[in-house]
């Protein structure tokens, strides 16, 4: 058997610090251990991968660690944290709400609840997906979320906190989990490609990042599929060519063409990414995003909101020094109209080439109102 183990798996955090870009809600939950001011119910709130079970197991392991760090964080080698590395606690209950959400699985919870622990201060409760809880299985959960036992703490997780109700909602302490930013996670992916001894492009990590759009395991689910593909050594092309990502290169190069008139280069440009199979409506979105990167790479100061790697945040900046700021405006509002009427084209090629054409005559009325 091989002994295989998933990167988001293998490099999930174990101690707050290493919680990725969380910091104001793990520094809050070391300050209210620090100080004993834990909450009996926390609602961790925010979309897939950002962080909310592996937060709620790690405050789980420190409230019943006996050897806690002057940082607030477990020791994992007393008996409470050895226990729980090995996944035999018997402080910590996980419930599934997906898939246990009926009434008797929360009675089967609250009979949990009235049994004290026997190693530590504390037993804690993980509902994940608590928003698939049926009307009636909240309604049996209340009364013990509002009065629980002192050595009860309850940590409900959820990616849909506006399917709770209000009643549950107040009897909580509430943390949204923010998307993790595109910095944030290459920065990971860059720690994790050196505990593993691969070669990685940081153009291809914060592809890889993008693509992940503010989830960190499907960041790290991404990476393993990429370096299953190509190796030990990851280059922009590689990740380009494995995830079918339409290439900055194609705008950049339309963007160039536009700008010189050159009508057939654009064309053919169009042929070849119609060619390799992607959505005309997508390439027109991907335009509209790349006009939208140089108007803000058109000031220094804003060009940091771009979240690229540092050689293609340089390429949009000197790009955007080529174009006058009249003709970005006009682009943007040429492509806005054709998104519009992409849905009812019945010609949608047809429509994306006069665009592209539209984009080229700019340069062309510039050079007449010289004339």
């Amino acid at each position: 058997m091989s002994d295989y183990i998933v990167s988001a798996r293998k490099y999930r955090p174990q101690t707050f610090d290493t919680v990725v870009g969380q910091k104001s809600i793990t520094s809050t939950l070391k300050n209210a251990i620090k100080n004993d001011h834990l909450a009996q119910a926390f609602l961790f709130c925010g979309t897939r991968g950002v962080g909310k079970t592996t937060t709620a197991r790690i405050l789980a392991k420190t409230i019943n660690c006996t050897s806690r760090s002057e940082a607030i964080e477990a020791c994992n080698a007393c008996e409470s944290c050895k226990s729980f590395n090995d996944n035999a606690s018997l402080n910590v209950y996980e419930l599934d709400a997906a898939s246990n959400n009926s009434v008797d699985d929360i009675r089967e919870l609250i009979h949990q609840v009235s049994i004290a622990p026997q190693l530590g201060d504390f037993k804690v409760y993980i509902v994940d997906e608590v928003h698939m809880l049926s009307q009636s299985a909240f309604n049996a959960f209340l009364k013990t979320l509002e009065e629980p036992p002192k050595h009860a703490i309850f940590i409900l997780a959820t990616t849909e906190k506006h399917k709770i109700i209000p009643t549950i909602l107040s009897r909580c302490q509430i943390f949204d989990f923010k998307r993790i930013t595109p910095n944030d996670i290459a920065e990971q992916l860059t720690f994790v490609a050196t505990q593993e001894g691969i070669s990685a492009d940081p153009e291809a990590l914060f592809l890889i990042a993008q693509k992940a759009d503010g989830a960190m395991r499907d960041a790290l689910s991404i990476f393993d599929q990429v370096v299953t593909f190509v190796g030990n050594s990851l280059t922009y092309k590689s990740v380009v060519e494995n995830l079918n990502i339409l290439d900055y290169e194609y705008f950049f190069k339309i963007i160039e063409a536009s700008q010189k008139g050159e009508v057939p280069t654009c064309l053919l440009l169009l042929n070849d990414i119609y060619e390799k199979g992607f959505d005309l409506h997508h390439f027109l979105l991907g335009l509209s995003e790349h006009l939208r990167n140089l108007l803000i790479a058109k000031d220094i100061r804003t060009a940091s909101l771009l979240e690229l790697g540092a050689a293609t945040e340089q390429r949009y900046v000197e790009q955007a020094k080529q174009i006058p700021d009249n003709h970005l405006l006009t682009a943007i509002s040429i492509i806005s109209k054709a998104d519009v009427d992409y849905k009812s084209a019945k010609n949608t090629r047809l429509l994306v080439e006069l665009t592209l054409i539209q984009l080229c005559s700019l340069s062309e009325t510039d050079e007449k109102k010289n004339a």
